[in-house]
């Protein structure tokens, strides 16, 4: 009884979206529907395919994936027991991991190697600030099956071609290798003995990862370990011979092409799951946090996920922080706007009126009706007020006398004069065309 009183007792209450889950409303929204075409074209281009995974997962898959010592496991993931039958699920913090479950599980490398790529909302609880939120968007590509350096390099071309079709500027590209599993070891080892000499000067933090995840300590943002950062044992010197090879014929691909990059011996990611190659693209107009895409490969991933070992690659960026960076550095968006408003006057014109507006709509033909608002279709004026503020091109009137005729009059919005002339409603395709040719 008293929660159906305090369910009851909340109706007038006004209800709003969570903290750092955003709505995406117009005119904003068309931004990233522009976005997301813009990808799909470009993923095209480089024959990636499609792949769609659930936004809820096994907790076991991200704590399996991505490590247990990461901020993402340890403080970051929505997770939750599932009342009917007590399994334990997490809303994806990243997609990765789930597009490697989904690989396996549907052993979709049984006929090769796939390009895939994603696209949708991400989950981590931490705390909202300027293109960063609880529910946030990402793009991602991925390739599966595949070991070589060129397919690294093909990733990094396609993102970077992504920001030239996006027009973006003045995004810069980092480098470096992680090596392999045992090259790291002898690394980590390395920078144990390193930080345990400066104790005096590791946080909390830095202490807690010390035995944990030294490698982790290199992406502090204390300033006190600055100094003690820049002198800790650098990965590259610990590669053998062919994890220097896989680096430098990356490079030399880049190079081919053109790609200026940075390397960046202490770039090393935020997550387990990589090796050898790891890469991010870098700009300084968002602010502290200046990275839009990361990456690397992640060669053990699929084993740790059940699969058989398979070599793997990829890449994600925030749409948020992308669309923050297209906001400041290119044009405004011109507003969507219909090809042609329908002028309405009477009511009883409206079956007639629609039918016809349906069949321009088919010949491709953007059309806005004027709708009723339950009593009658509203004054010429306030219809003529409207279709001007839609910014449509021309207004069509359904007039009485016109229909009756078999005609409707088509009137310029924008040529300053408001010429117009009359169509017949038996040749709509052929004046949908000039509309089409005209606007």
């Amino acid at each position: 009884m008293s929660e159906k009183i305090q369910v009851a007792s909340s109706k007038s209450t006004k209800l709003v979206a969570v903290k750092g889950m955003n709505d995406i409303l117009p005119p904003d929204s068309a931004r990233w529907e522009w976005f997301e075409a813009k990808v799909r074209h470009l993923m095209a281009r480089y024959a990636y395919r499609n792949i769609r995974t659930p936004i809820v997962e096994p907790t076991a898959l991200f704590v399996r994936g991505l490590g247990e010592v990461t901020d993402i496991v340890e403080k970051e993931m929505y997770s939750f027991e599932d009342r009917l039958n007590g399994e334990a699920l997490t809303l994806r913090p990243e997609c990765t991991a789930g597009v490697v479950r989904a690989v396996v599980e549907h052993n979709l490398l049984y006929e090769g190697g796939k390009r895939l790529y994603y696209m949708g909302p991400m989950f981590r609880h931490e705390r909202p600030q300027r293109g960063r939120y609880r529910q946030f968007h990402q793009v991602g590509a991925e390739v599966l099956g595949f070991g070589g350096p060129d397919v690294d390099a093909e990733l990094i071309l396609l993102a970077s071609s992504l920001f030239k079709e996006l027009g973006l500027r003045d995004i810069r590209l980092e480098l470096n290798s992680l090596g392999q599993p045992a090259e790291r070891l002898a690394h980590r080892a390395a920078l144990i003995v390193h930080f345990e000499q400066h104790l005096n000067v590791l946080g909390e933090e830095e202490n807690r990862r010390l035995h944990t995840n030294p490698m982790r300590i290199l992406d502090t943002k204390n300033p006190a370990m600055k100094s003690v950062v820049e002198s800790a044992p650098q990965l590259l010197s610990f590669l053998g011979e062919a994890s220097m090879a896989h680096f430098t014929a990356l490079r030399t691909i880049l190079d081919a092409n053109g790609l200026p990059y940075t390397i960046n011996p202490r770039l090393v990611r935020g997550l387990d799951y990589y090796n050898l190659t790891v890469f991010e693209f870098i700009t300084e107009s968002l602010g502290s946090q200046g990275t839009i895409c990361g990456g690397g490969r992640y060669d053990y991933l699929i084993e740790q996920v059940g699969g058989k070992p398979s070599p793997a690659v990829g890449w994600g960026l925030g749409i948020e922080r992308l669309l923050e960076l297209v906001k400041e550095q290119c044009e405004p968006m011109a507003a969507l706007t219909p090809d042609a408003y329908a002028i309405i006057p009477d009511v009883a014109s409206l079956p007639e009126a629609i039918r016809v507006i349906e069949a321009l709509r088919s010949a491709g033909i953007a059309v806005q009706m004027h709708a009723s608002a339950g009593e009658g279709m509203g004054s010429m004026k306030l219809q003529f007020k409207k279709a001007d503020s839609s910014g449509a091109a021309y207004g069509l009137i359904f007039g009485v006398d016109e229909l009756a005729l078999g005609q409707v009059t088509v009137k310029s919005l924008r040529d300053g004069v408001g010429a117009q002339r009359l169509e017949d409603l038996t040749c709509v395709a052929q004046w949908a065309h000039s509309l089409q040719s005209t606007h």
